[in-house]
């Protein structure tokens, strides 16, 4: 049968497909990002101390988002050596991520310029929970992909700090009604919960 043919196509290029090209693109992207977000960086006009003031809160924001960016990056690369083969469904969810974090610069601006104020601050929120809920889904493909008994399997095991992220991400961002630096601490509260390396997937390899 044709179509039975085709399926069989498919499904034996879909088992050769390597991650190399899905990791360089990754790393490119997420390198555009932090150019794109280090460029929103003005130089100020004055020659003294004081020029600088202005933008303390801009470089306060890049300084957060290059934070989480570099998580997002060493997760991501711990993550894509326990991957042996990719599918159409992991380059897609990986996408998916890709956009959410692309939008990183645009909020990281938007909050500084306007002093950490409430609405840019939810936003700001709301897109670092979409990226954490992007990664989940992308875990989750590769987990489909690779089975339960497989090393990723094994190291994420009841991964608690990714299911809380998200609970975190939204508390903060219904904060920003009340008062904006209780959002701004939660922000911090989850860099610096995810900030400590992983090794639970080196762990597992030296296991194997």
């Amino acid at each position: 049968m044709p179509g039975n043919l085709l399926f069989d196509c498919l499904l034996s290029i879909s088992s050769k497909m390597k991650k190399g090209r899905l990791e360089a693109f990754s790393d490119g992207v997420l390198a555009i990002i932090i150019t794109i977000m280090v460029l929103e960086i003005k130089v100020p006009h004055g020659d003294d101390w004081q020029a600088l003031v202005p933008l303390i809160p801009v470089v306060i924001s890049y300084v957060l988002s290059f934070i989480y960016l570099g998580i997002y990056w060493n997760n991501h690369h711990h993550m894509m050596h326990t991957v042996n083969r990719v599918t159409g469904g992991i380059l897609w969810t990986n996408l998916h991520l890709l956009f959410w974090l692309s939008l990183v610069p645009f909020t990281t601006g938007w909050m500084g310029e306007n002093h950490f104020s409430a609405i840019p601050m939810a936003l700001y929120g709301f897109v670092l929970l979409m990226a954490a809920i992007s990664y989940f889904i992308l875990q989750r493909k590769i987990l489909k992909v690779h089975g339960q008994q497989s090393i990723l399997a094994k190291a994420i095991g009841k991964d608690v700090k990714g299911k809380i992220s998200p609970i975190l991400y939204l508390i903060a961002i219904f904060s920003t009604y009340f008062t904006n630096w209780i959002a701004g601490l939660i922000y911090i509260i989850v860099a610096l919960m995810w900030l400590v390396p992983d090794k639970r997937i080196e762990v597992i390899f030296k296991e194997e």
